[in-house]
């Protein structure tokens, strides 16, 4: 008979890998959506503070990825029609959203920097929708790295978006900078 029980080091490095499975995630999304280009990074860069700043007014941290994906579908049904930029429309709603979270007493500092992000990652998405395909490489790729750093401060500060996503995210924008950076568009 064999003995089919793992040895410590497989075990160890097992555990590791699960640990970072958002990492992992990341990775394999980044492979699979290879071929973003500047328009479609545009309109999704602003999904990502915009989630930052809901998380912040709810202050539910374990409603990040639930949040990512109701935010998601609202993009794809946005996309669909061509009545409203579907850019504008994510950032008026996280605006609204983080106008009604001024009015709480508690939790204001936090949701002013949200909403700072908010402001830095939303503009580099719409300056990278209006400039023209060369220029706006650069640009989006810039909001995607910075928001990619944001995503890893928040991780360290293990603060706001939970962990897992601010992993995902993190790993997830630096990539698609770097597509944009180093891809033909």
């Amino acid at each position: 008979m064999t003995d089919t029980a793992l040895s410590p080091s497989t075990t160890r490095v097992g555990t590791s890998l699960l640990r970072r499975w958002p990492t992992a995630l990341a990775i394999g999304l980044e492979l699979v959506s290879w071929g973003i280009g500047p328009e479609r990074a545009g309109q999704i860069l602003p999904l990502l503070p915009s989630l930052y700043v809901i998380v912040a007014v709810i202050r539910r941290r374990g409603a990040s990825w639930p949040i990512l994906l109701a935010s998601i579908a609202l993009l794809l049904l946005l996309q669909r029609q061509s009545l409203v930029n579907p850019t504008v429309a994510i950032l008026a709603l996280a605006t609204a959203v983080a106008v009604v979270g001024m009015f709480r007493r508690s939790g204001r500092s936090e949701l002013l920097v949200q909403t700072g992000g908010l402001l830095l990652f939303g503009g580099l998405a719409l300056v990278g929708l209006t400039v023209a395909p060369e220029a706006a490489r650069y640009v989006l790729a810039a909001g995607w790295f910075g928001h990619g750093l944001w995503d890893l401060v928040h991780l360290r500060r293990n603060a706001v978006v939970s962990r897992s996503y601010a992993e995902w995210c993190g790993v997830l924008d630096i990539l698609i900078a770097a597509e944009l950076l180093l891809g033909r568009q």
